[in-house]
């Protein structure tokens, strides 16, 4: 009797065994499993340099075929598996998801895995699996993307980017996503969309490659102390790449088109926007002629691209006084040119001056106008002023001098602030009596002058910091900027990332 009742008891345990087992396995293709890794590099900078093993789908045992994209350890690790994608996301450091590849079809079971550094750094192995996390997949939104996330996921990675912001500097940081949209030429810019950042594409003979045909635009967004993000002036920016576009024989998006895409972008990308007062997010608009072209001709097909970076100060130097020194034989630009648009070109032709005046220490280049050599234009990348008691005097727009919209906006704040200022032709004598001299621009904002070097003649204009009239135009239009004071010019324009996505 004895047996028997060890021999049922068996059975009915052995049949609870197999049912709980295939309630699981019937349920397995809904899970995400939620992996923890034990951290031994921050950072690997060689995606294929990375290998992971175990990814199997759960309706076979086959090995998926995959390639990694792009890796930022502690951050995520982006993969692509067969036809699609998959992205394993960070919630914290040292943690990993493992989202299906294919929200519209059935899911893709990634099991637990290890990964493997193939140089001579230590491995990164799998330490232990965590409980499973359910999340359950959502449909596209009407911006397409590249991956869709769950409400879940979308929540928790929406916290800011593991990164050093107290040590940021003006470089280049990837993000996630950015904004593509494309047009022929006589067309019109349609139909555009987020696409997960990476390389694009480019014909050898596209346009931009073999004759400049292309435009670039500068902008910042900032995080307000509510969370909130605010855009500077977008319309502005829109504005000046229509006009540009116009005179490289390019067809542009709309100011709506161009406004609401870097909208777009900026939420998509909302985690890299810096705490408040630890920098901003640096968006890149381009306007390429992308299509093949070998004769001189504008180019068949444009692409309209957004990219963004956080960023901190542009000089090294911070809010420190910069350098300069007048360039009287190399120009930037020339009356009928295109200096007075943000075409790619304008750029590459400083490079030299520049290089040559760091390479003496100086910071950057102040040019004149190259028909009397005698006009101040702008530096390199920034608009020029000067300053005289209550007068503010700055190089007007006569088509050699790019618009700035910092610039703008500097001249309408010194004017509430009662400044008389003046949009002239401004003698480089003018710097030998100045009481100030600052730069402007969207990457810089107000960068005051230390000194500037003409003919061997230095000029000093104090090494503490800004001036008084800089100080005080600067502090007005960066708190503007950050949401700290009114927006009486209804300049700005405010995003909530609780409402992205």
């Amino acid at each position: 009797m004895s047996l028997l009742l060890t021999i049922t008891s068996f059975v009915t345990n052995t049949h609870i065994f197999y049912l709980i087992f295939f309630i699981l396995k019937f349920h397995q293709h809904k899970l995400i499993t939620l992996l923890r890794l034990k951290k031994r590099r921050r950072i690997l900078t060689r995606p294929n340099s990375l290998s992971l093993s175990g990814i199997r789908s759960h309706q076979s045992s086959a090995v998926l075929a995959y390639r990694v994209l792009r890796v930022e350890f502690g951050f995520r690790i982006e993969i692509e598996m067969e036809s699609s994608s998959a992205v394993l996301a960070g919630l914290q450091p040292n943690y990993l998801l493992c989202p299906s590849r294919n929200p519209s079809s059935s899911s893709t079971f990634l099991r637990p895995f290890s990964t493997h550094h193939s140089s001579h750094s230590p491995s990164l192995k799998l330490q232990k699996q965590l409980p499973l996390a359910c999340y359950q997949a959502v449909p596209p939104s009407p911006i397409r993307r590249s991956a869709t996330l769950s409400d879940t996921l979308r929540t928790e990675t929406s916290e800011l980017a593991d990164i050093e912001w107290e040590n940021l500097g003006f470089g280049f940081v990837p993000t996630d996503y950015m904004y593509v949209m494309k047009c022929a030429q006589g067309g019109s810019f349609s139909d555009g969309e987020l696409q997960r950042f990476g390389n694009i594409e480019l014909n050898p003979s596209a346009g931009v490659l073999n004759y400049g045909q292309g435009l670039f635009e500068g902008m910042k967004a900032y995080r307000k102390q509510d969370g909130n993000i605010l855009l500077f002036r977008p319309e502005e920016n829109a504005s000046r790449m229509r006009l540009g576009a116009e005179r490289m024989c390019m067809p542009s998006p709309t100011i709506d088109q161009f406004v609401e895409a870097v909208k777009a972008t900026v939420l998509a990308n909302k985690r890299w926007v810096p705490p408040p007062g630890k920098g901003s997010l640096y968006i890149r608009p381009l306007l390429m002629g992308s299509g093949a072209v070998l004769g001189l001709a504008p180019a068949p097909e444009y692409t309209f691209l957004i990219y963004v970076s956080p960023v901190g100060n542009y000089f090294k130097e911070g809010v420190a006084p910069i350098n300069l020194i007048v360039e009287h034989e190399l120009h930037r630009a020339t009356p009928g040119g295109t200096g007075g648009v943000k075409t790619i070109g304008n750029y590459a032709a400083v490079l030299k001056a520049q290089s040559a005046a760091k390479a003496k220490g100086y910071s950057d280049v102040l040019y004149l106008d190259c028909v009397h050599k005698k006009y101040l234009e702008e530096v390199s990348s920034c608009n020029i002023f000067v300053v005289k008691g209550d007068v503010i005097s700055t190089p007007s727009i006569k088509g050699t001098i790019l618009p700035g919209i910092t610039r703008k906006s500097i001249i309408d704040v010194a004017r509430n602030q009662g400044f008389q200022v003046e949009e002239r032709a401004v003698d480089v004598d003018e710097l030998l009596e100045a009481d100030e001299v600052f730069c402007t621009g969207t990457a810089v904002v107000v960068s005051p002058v230390g000194s500037i070097t003409y003919q061997d003649k230095r000029v000093s204009y104090g090494e503490s910091g800004f001036g008084a009239v800089s100080q005080k135009l600067y502090s007005v239009l960066t708190r503007l900027q950050m949401g700290l004071i009114e927006d009486k010019m209804d300049w700005t324009v405010e995003l909530n990332p609780a409402k992205a996505y």
